[in-house]
């Protein structure tokens, strides 16, 4: 089923406006999203740029679009900075650990897969991984070179004079974008940057290829050009990324793709390869702890080893506008976690008094669930306004007088949007034990029916000493609460 009801509007960076959406190609949608550089761990700022992409995809499929979307993993060729000097993230890490730069590379893109799947992100069409389309890269810099780029002792370098509008989508002309540039003697502008790096005479790096100007590995910029390219064809609907791409990473993205198809200003914004450029905004959280070079920063395994369950971290990301700062606290957090408990508690109340092969047929036509459903896409449409998406969910949720499996059906459809999986969730999967913690839940479960039982015999002595032996191993039985929850690990 489609909803057209609202006409789907996206905030376009390049433009600075809200557009309809309006398909290259009629009935698809595709869209390239930046992907991690697989030199670390993600942190959960990260990860907000795939939540909202995941919400973007399922927002394109609710609206019935033919959905392709492309993810790629930068395993090679992203500098420690933004600029065209200095070490490649990944050989950096391979000496640091001393190990096969394509094993790190292996180790951490799986590690961001798992974050992935945990936080209920779709898998995309395709995964590219950069180091499988370097001949492409080549090929694309060759076509690209006599009119648009220069050699340097340093490698190839794409000279930004060449191309209309240079820096229109950062609204940066040399000054905060430009500025984190480090200047490569010989460039003829501060803004050039390098399409191919030759390694260093004297020097040899474990990811390293033939070109015509030297041996070497390509610029960071290239990689999502030539991927993006090759698997949706120029011009593709929509790009997205986290807001620091918006700076430098994606106007230069966008002047090698304005080189290649030959396309003049950027007031088309077909010409910058893509229809529609789409940022989220950042994670905020006031310790510091968000940054890689902290120490124990904040990724998704963390959160998990102190029992909150992913999909509460994807539930506080869906409580905020993609394009408005989100802070993040543990207090947040918790507040995200109960609210996914009551919605998961509800739903699976609810799927208990669904009788045994109602199909839930014709939901989206009762009167009282059909102008909730008319609520919820428009609030989606417009921008993916996903903190009032969630509002209409709670109040189908509470909807009274509605047959079950109706009620269940239009949770499901809804729910395909915000990725929550409240129709498969149980009360049990979002108890998780702290790392560290010495009691299992079952043994939780065992003291806590005694102390129900003591309860019963009025044994209130029993009763508390039972409460307290949990307390001294860090478990906090709930009486009262009104979720209903018997016990939380502190």
């Amino acid at each position: 089923m489609t909803h057209t009801a609202a006409p789907l509007t996206l905030f376009n960076s390049l433009t600075r406006a809200l557009e309809p959406f309006v398909p290259v190609h009629p009935g698809e949608a595709r869209v390239y999203s930046c992907g991690p550089t697989v030199y670390n761990y993600p942190h959960i700022g990260n990860m907000r740029a795939y939540v909202f992409a995941d919400v973007l995809g399922r927002t394109l499929s609710w609206k019935g679009y033919a959905l392709t979307h492309v993810i790629n993993i930068t395993d090679v060729g992203h500098l420690t900075d933004d600029a065209d000097a200095g070490e490649d993230k990944l050989e950096k890490a391979a000496k640091a650990g001393s190990q096969s730069i394509w094993d790190i590379a292996r180790h951490y893109t799986q590690a961001y897969w798992a974050d992935i799947a945990a936080l209920g992100i779709r898998q995309p069409a395709h995964w590219s991984i950069a180091t499988d389309y370097v001949p492409a890269m080549i090929e694309f810099a060759k076509t690209i070179a006599d009119k648009h780029c220069y050699e340097l002792p340093g490698g190839l370098y794409f000279d930004v004079s060449t191309v209309a509008d240079y820096g229109r989508l950062a609204r940066a002309a040399t000054d905060e974008g430009e500025g984190r540039i480090e200047q490569v003697e010989g460039k003829r502008h501060q803004a050039d940057f390098a399409i191919w790096r030759k390694t260093p005479e004297g020097e040899t790096r474990q990811m390293e290829w033939d070109s015509p100007w030297g041996r070497g590995a390509p610029g960071w910029h290239l990689e999502c050009s030539v991927m993006s390219g090759q698997l949706l064809g120029f011009p593709f609907d929509i790009h997205t990324g986290g807001i620091d791409h918006r700076e430098i990473h994606h106007p230069n993205e966008i002047a090698q793709n304005q080189a290649f198809c030959c396309a003049g200003s950027l007031a088309n914004p077909a010409n910058s390869g893509a229809r529609t450029w789409m940022h989220n905004n950042f994670l905020v959280e006031r310790s510091g702890k968000m940054s890689k070079s902290s120490g124990e920063f904040l990724r998704l395994q963390l959160l998990i080893d102190k029992g909150y369950h992913p999909l509460a971290y994807r539930l506080l990301c869906l409580q905020a506008h993609y394009r408005s700062e989100l802070e993040f606290s543990w207090e947040g957090l918790g507040a995200a976690l109960t609210r996914l408990k009551r919605m998961v508690m509800a739903v699976a109340q609810l799927r208990e008094r669904v009788e045994a092969g109602a199909s839930g047929e014709g939901w989206e036509r009762h009167a009282k669930i059909a102008p909730l459903v008319e609520r919820f896409d428009a609030a989606i449409s417009d921008d993916l306004n996903t903190a009032v998406a969630l509002t209409v969910m709670d109040e189908v949720i509470a909807l009274k007088k509605v047959d079950p499996a109706l009620k269940l059906a239009a949770i499901g459809a809804l729910d395909a949007v915000l990725g929550l999986q409240l129709t498969t969730l149980a009360r049990t999967d979002l108890r998780l034990t702290p790392k560290g913690a010495t009691i299992t839940p079952e043994a939780i479960t065992a003291v806590l029916d005694e102390r129900r039982a003591a309860r019963a015999d009025k044994d209130f002595a029993r009763s508390d000493a039972l409460r307290d032996d949990l307390a001294t191993q860090g478990v906090e039985a709930m009486d009262g609460d009104p979720l209903g929850w018997d016990w939380r690990l502190g």
